[in-house]
């Protein structure tokens, strides 16, 4: 028996389209002789949907595509949308077969963590189900899964199992799992653990693709009765994976290197987010540092050099140095190059407050009155030739408040902002690596980070100590006394705690961040601006 899973990537909304891109797919799968088709988790529709779930005219244009895709139904197939009864709604595997909809069912375990809230909108179905095909003149008894199903040890139970024990041949999963380092290890490692328990073939089939946050890896996955690995999809990269269940060809799990794997996914959710919401073009400014510099490369082989614009905006504090820096950037990356100085503005500005700074210390205020002036450049070059504004601040950054709110965190995007200090450094490095040349220059990796907003001004952090210390408190989600317990210096873990809980203000008013890891800043975690409690001082 040979199945084909159909890693798509459909746009959230775009029904019609997507409509016609699963017909496509199902249309060369056959041709291909494929005895099952699968295509992934609320395909039809896109995910996640979130609140165009509460619109009827949504649900009743899912449902029309749905049946259209079922009247052009050969051989079996299965996929995902919605399905209601009365004021209910659910998230649905539907099984089509000769030209309608033989069967479907309603998915049991629904995420309601991270950035998952699926019981705000679908009910939750009451049992498992197996279906029963006909493939080439025998019947063949599929068990239907949907996703967080895979993740049943968490609500304690064994929902595979029962699916076995009510007849299951094999089990089909259909996915839309968000992609996070490691994940795909993560997947394996737990169907396996569900293939040794109950000997018959897992097939995992994921969507692929980026949508707002969250970028989705396809990857798919089929393993035979034995355990064995015998089919995988791509990563990033829609994908027809056949799987003949008969096959004695064994795989590998094809596991990337961690930099490249992030990297992979940061030009996905840049292309993507681009190509979805309309926009062509992007623009950022290029300091010469090596946030900048990483996120020029990403745009660049997201959307293509010429539509890629690079803004260097020097201030009488601006090194020679990092000027020449961005310059040579630029050329390496072949990208619309231009400066654009800020000191005659940025002079206006103080000349107006003068008398309001008046007997006042010089200090931030007139630091970020620099970063602002550069954020209002770049957004009217954005109001005048539609470019979409690039954000360059990182996750350590982020987190500690270390950027200018109407400044530096400007943008309709933010690229990196998931990535720590530390992550930065390492996808540089191998972003040269890979090219086999100094795409970025060698100085910006080097050099000691600088914003270059007063004289001889380095960043206040020792990163290789404060990035592992963010990644423990956001990340790995780990206390203050944890850390303290674990050996950490008290003095500092309070000083980063409350600088992480003090900007929770201006995170909230940042730009959408690309989520590469298991806790972003974003949809996944929700802390309030309004938070006196402090554990350290009770």
């Amino acid at each position: 028996m040979k199945i084909a899973l159909c890693q798509i990537n459909p746009t959230v909304g775009a029904i019609n389209n997507n409509k016609k891109q699963i017909i496509d797919w199902y249309d060369r799968a056959v041709k291909a002789e494929a005895d099952i088709v699968v295509f992934p988790e609320l395909s039809v529709i896109g995910y996640p949907p979130q609140d165009l779930l509460h619109r009827k005219g949504f649900i009743k244009k899912a449902q029309d595509a749905l049946d259209e895709i079922a009247q052009q139904s050969t051989v079996p197939l299965i996929l995902g949308s919605t399905f209601s009864e009365g004021e209910l709604l659910y998230n649905c595997s539907f099984v089509c077969e000769a030209g309608s909809v033989i069967g479907h069912y309603k998915k049991m375990l629904l995420p309601t963590y991270d950035v998952f809230d699926e019981d705000r909108y679908f009910k939750s179905g009451d049992k498992p189900v197996v279906v029963e095909l006909t493939i080439k003149d025998e019947k063949r008894k599929v068990g239907l899964q949907i996703c967080e199903d895979l993740w049943d040890s968490n609500y304690s139970c064994d929902l595979a199992s029962e699916l076995k024990a009510n007849g299951a041949e094999l089990i089909i999963n259909i996915s839309a799992s968000p992609y996070r380092v490691e994940r795909l290890v993560d997947r394996s490692s737990i169907i396996q653990d569900k293939v040794k328990n109950i000997g018959i073939p897992f097939l995992y089939c994921n969507i692929v693709g980026a949508q707002d946050e969250l970028i989705f890896d396809g990857q798919s996955l089929a393993y035979n009765g034995s355990n064995q690995l015998i089919g995988q999809g791509k990563a990033f990269v829609e994908d027809l994976v056949m799987v003949d269940l008969k096959s004695k060809k064994v795989l590998s799990l094809k596991v990337e290197e961690r930099s490249a794997k992030i990297y992979g996914a940061l030009v996905l959710g840049v292309r993507d987010y681009f190509r979805k919401t309309g926009h062509a073009q992007a623009v950022l400014g290029l300091s010469g540092g090596i946030d900048s510099s990483l996120t020029a490369c990403i745009a660049v082989d997201a959307l293509g050099s010429e539509n890629v614009h690079g803004v260097s905006m020097p201030s009488e504090y601006s090194s020679v140095h990092s000027k020449d820096d961005a310059q040579a950037l630029a050329g390496q990356l072949d990208i619309d190059y231009r400066v654009i100085p800020i000191v005659s503005t940025v002079k206006s500005f103080n000349d107006a407050l003068s008398d309001s700074f008046q007997n006042l210390d010089t200090g931030v205020a007139e630091e970020n009155i620099q970063a602002r002036v550069r954020g209002a450049l770049l957004m009217a070059l954005s109001n005048k030739h539609g470019w979409l504004v690039l954000s360059t601040g990182n996750k350590t950054e982020l987190a500690m408040g270390y950027c200018t709110l109407y400044g530096d965190m400007n943008g309709g995007l933010a690229v990196i902002s998931d990535l720590s200090k530390t992550d930065v450094y390492a996808l540089a490095r191998w972003v040269n690596e890979a090219a086999g040349k100094d795409r970025i220059p060698i100085n910006s990796i080097e050099k000691p980070p600088s914003a270059e907003l007063r004289p001889n001004q380095v960043d206040p952090f020792d990163y290789d100590i404060v990035s592992p210390l963010v990644t423990a408190l956001i990340d790995d989600e780990k206390s203050p006394s944890e850390l303290i317990q674990e050996g950490m210096d008290p003095v500092l873990v309070k000083d980063i705690s409350s600088r992480i809980k003090l900007n929770e203000y201006k995170r909230r008013q940042a730009a959408p961040g690309l989520r590469v890891t298991s806790k972003a800043f974003g949809m996944g975690r929700r802390v309030p601006i309004v938070n006196q409690f402090d554990e350290l001082n009770p």
